[in-house]
């Protein structure tokens, strides 16, 4: 008898041992990617590599003098939440009912997105949109939202930019990265009809499968237990689990086309999560994947057939 208390009192504190492990861990990786801050863990990570071409386009390419030039009106709102959110807009030089309205990636800024707004202003003459997300840039935010919380401030904006620009304005979403995902779970969201379509580069399918992947990927560690862990740290902290974080759920109530661009040799965002978006969206849609293009590369490896294929969407969906 004394053998099996010893036991169950060795038994239990072995399960509360192993529960405080698993604590610790879910707030260690709650700090270590959703916590505002430098996230060291990405420097020199082999599946953000790009080709030198590519990084000679992001540090030193045209758009970033041409986004220093340009006038853009400073906006702010306020979020569901209470947090000061900073967004900029740039009329287009000649009278148009489209604007472009372009969300970032994990630890961006609204200015990244001049990479493509150039095109969309210089080419297209579109009205030009784009905003820092919550905890990001010049917004306020202790914790990034991966797209869910942010879905509801790209609702707020849409409406700012109706209010502003009128009734007859045509509104074109434009993501990349996490910015791809804000754009896919903001189409599941109730929206006014002068939405027309949206351009998801890069996306993945949720938070979870996200974590889940680079977990594995990155760490060598299972996802269970630490991922339910961090999640449910990541909603006491954030207001927001893994699980909700879906853009696959939301996509499959968009009523707008969507076109999905992937790189084929992304590790970062595995290619599957868009083609298992893709096959989930049931509005007009299209998908092109650049192949060799590792995450966030396919607008500069290929970027006529990028801009080719986005075309072809636009006049079969827009125009």
């Amino acid at each position: 008898m004394k053998r099996k208390k010893r036991w169950l009192k060795i038994a239990g504190g072995l399960v509360v041992f192993l529960l405080i492990i698993d604590i610790i861990a879910g707030v260690f990786f709650y700090k270590l990617a959703i916590e505002r801050g430098t996230k060291d863990f990405l420097s020199g990570n082999s599946d953000l590599e790009v080709s030198a071409e590519t990084m000679e386009v992001f540090t030193q390419g045209d758009w970033r003098t041409w986004a220093d030039q340009q006038p853009f009106e400073y906006w702010q709102m306020e979020s569901f939440d209470g947090l000061t959110l900073q967004g900029y807009f740039l009329e287009a030089e000649e009278p148009t009912n489209k604007t472009v309205v372009f969300a970032h990636g994990y630890l961006g800024r609204a200015r990244d997105m001049a990479l493509f707004g150039q095109y969309y202003y210089e080419e297209l003459g579109f009205n030009m949109f784009t905003a820092d997300s919550r905890g990001h840039g010049r917004s306020e935010g202790d914790y990034y939202g991966f797209g869910w919380h942010d879905r509801l401030d790209y609702v707020k904006w849409i409406d700012r930019i109706i209010e502003e620009l009128g009734e007859d304005t045509e509104i074109i979403l434009h993501g990349l990265s996490m910015g791809a995902a804000t754009v896919l779970m903001t189409l599941g969201e109730d929206l006014p009809d002068n939405v027309k379509l949206a351009v998801a580069d890069s996306p993945y399918s949720s938070v979870y499968d996200l974590f889940d992947y680079q977990l594995g990927r990155m760490f060598n560690l299972p996802s269970f237990p630490i991922l339910p862990t961090t999640g449910m740290v990541t909603d006491i902290q954030a207001g927001y689990s893994f699980k909700e974080a879906s853009a696959l759920n939301q996509v499959r109530k968009a009523e707008v086309p969507i076109l999905y661009i992937h790189g084929g040799a992304d590790t970062f965002v595995p290619t599957e999560m868009t083609k298992l978006l893709y096959e989930n969206t049931s509005t007009g849609t299209d998908m092109f994947i650049v192949p060799g293009a590792n995450h966030g590369e396919s607008i500069v490896l290929d970027r006529e057939g990028y801009l080719e294929n986005m075309n072809a969407f636009f006049d079969k969906y827009l125009y």
